[in-house]
């Protein structure tokens, strides 16, 4: 019978070695690709410019998947030698603990099956993550943390003003150190208790969309069934982020909970992956005028890098939408939003940002266009926004 036992142990741990380091990488692979078009090097004239810019992005969900970002990969979009690599200096990263069986940009059930506990079980994440969304977003603080100490030269977890204001100046000092912004996608790990709010706060979270995919319990998602304004849950979440200076992500919230949100809180709002309809006509974009509402609050729009936000996925339409988005709501409140390892096709990594700074040159941005949105709009807007 021990005998048995121990062939038994032995055989699951070697098909679960299997699954962690053979199938895992290709799952990933077949969700966060890299390609349609040929990367060129740059010219010494882009690159100087590009590795003098401070950049920032506003959302990548890099710690969702097994791969450990300390070592550089050859699939996935970002880590930290690639992101060395395109010269990032500020990320916000976030926390995906739901997504729906059939997830799509029109119309998905909160009552779907959901994708990310199989991915939860299959990753070997802690057992305590399997029912609980509000353990699965602690989870992805913790692995952020690890990450940190592990190599607290590369990373740092950024809680406050100040935070940001010193990696800011070690980075000025020649420092290699990437600035990470904890955030969650959407609010469902509250579920639906106001003093999670501060269990995620405590944990380090500065940045928390308020919906994703679903409807949740503050109110309608974009792509959900009930097109709804925020519910007296959403109000009350709402406030508390905002008292607590918790910067507020309305990516995937539905017009009417856009709306409500600017008209409760005095606070300016993120959207942190995006598009411009006017410029990209899809579902997963909301209205030029609403837009305009965020950037008169004070907002900071994120433009995404995938083709169901700028219809184009090639660098040349990415910074069409980026010189839209300028000319309708002002310089001052566009910044990038590449969801990098958001399930997404991309055409290039953290690596070859790069073709950014080039491509804004051909289309005739001016140097200080250049800075602001690759960057400076971020850092400013966060050194405002958080804790003081």
């Amino acid at each position: 019978m021990k005998k048995w036992l121990i062939t038994l142990t032995t055989v699951v741990a070697i098909l679960f070695a299997g699954w962690k380091w053979l199938l895992l990488p290709g799952v990933e692979q077949t969700m966060n690709k890299v390609g349609g078009m040929r990367i060129s090097p740059l010219s010494p004239e882009v690159q100087a410019l590009h590795g003098s810019l401070l950049i920032g992005d506003l959302h990548a969900d890099s710690f969702l998947w097994a791969r450990n970002l300390q070592y550089e990969a050859d699939y996935g979009h970002l880590d930290l030698p690639r992101a060395r690599k395109g010269n990032l200096g500020i990320q916000v990263f976030t926390a995906v603990t739901k997504s729906p069986r059939g997830q799509n940009y029109s119309k998905n059930s909160s009552q779907a099956g959901d994708n990310i506990t199989l991915l939860a079980v299959a990753q070997g994440w802690p057992i305590s993550t399997w029912g609980s969304l509000l353990e699965r977003a602690l989870h992805h603080a913790d692995r952020v943390k690890q990450l940190q100490k592990s190599v607290p030269e590369e990373i740092r977890i950024i809680e406050s003003a100040a935070d940001l204001q010193a990696a800011l100046s070690a980075r000025e000092r020649g420092d290699k150190l990437l600035a990470a912004l904890l955030g969650t996608e959407g609010s469902h790990p509250l579920e639906g208790k106001l003093e999670n709010i501060g269990v995620l706060y405590d944990a380090g979270f500065r940045v928390m969309g308020l919906q994703h995919f679903f409807d949740n319990r503050l109110g309608g998602s974009l792509h959900g069934e009930s097109g709804q304004g925020l519910s007296e849950f959403g109000r009350l979440a709402v406030k508390e982020m905002s008292r607590r200076s918790i910067v507020i992500d309305v990516a995937h919230s539905s017009e009417q909970v856009v709306r409500e949100v600017i008209a409760i809180i005095d606070r300016p709002l993120i959207i942190s992956h995006t598009g411009m309809q006017g410029a990209c006509d899809s579902p997963r974009n909301i209205s030029d005028d609403l837009m305009k509402e965020i950037a008169a609050n004070g907002g900071l729009i994120g433009i995404g890098f995938w083709l169901g936000a700028v219809c184009d996925a090639s660098p040349k339409h990415i910074v069409k939408s980026i010189r839209y988005a300028i000319d309708i709501l002002g310089v001052d409140h566009v910044a990038l939003g590449s969801d990098y390892d958001g399930s997404v096709k991309v055409t290039f990594d953290v690596s070859e940002l790069g073709v950014l700074t080039e491509e804004m040159l051909r289309q005739g941005f001016a140097e200080t266009e250049i800075r602001k949105v690759m960057g400076e709009n971020l850092r400013d807007f966060f050194l405002a926004q958080l804790p003081q």
